[in-house]
């Protein structure tokens, strides 16, 4: 499963380096680059139709919108995951004291005989 992720990074990261280098190129365009500019704007194409090939390897991941969200804000997407598990252990304690209590109701009322 991981080298499916890692063969998507490395698309991702070849795809921004030559965007990087487009630009860089676009920025400061001289008639005697257009070769260059011809030859980034092909791999630039190339390089979608590699994310568009690992787009099938991953169909069956699904990535909660909420994530994105906190891209979008520049936040880290790990702190998405770190607070759902945190609020998921927060309901699971919350629920465990329930059960705790019940359970201690419940043998009071055996012993009380109730």
């Amino acid at each position: 499963m991981a080298e499916r992720f890692d063969n998507l990074e490395e698309h991702l990261e070849k795809f921004v380096e030559n965007i990087r280098q487009l630009g860089i190129i676009v920025s400061d365009f001289q008639p005697s680059s257009q070769t260059g500019l011809n030859q980034k704007l092909n791999y630039m194409i190339t390089g979608l139709q590699d994310i568009e090939k690992c787009r099938q390897q991953l169909h069956d991941i699904n990535v909660p919108l909420e994530a994105f969200e906190y891209i979008d804000q520049g936040r880290n997407p790990q702190l998405y995951t770190k607070e759902c598990l945190e609020r998921a252990l927060a309901k699971n304690e919350q629920v465990k004291g329930k059960i705790d209590t019940m359970t201690v109701s419940n043998l009071v009322d055996v012993v009380l005989g109730h």
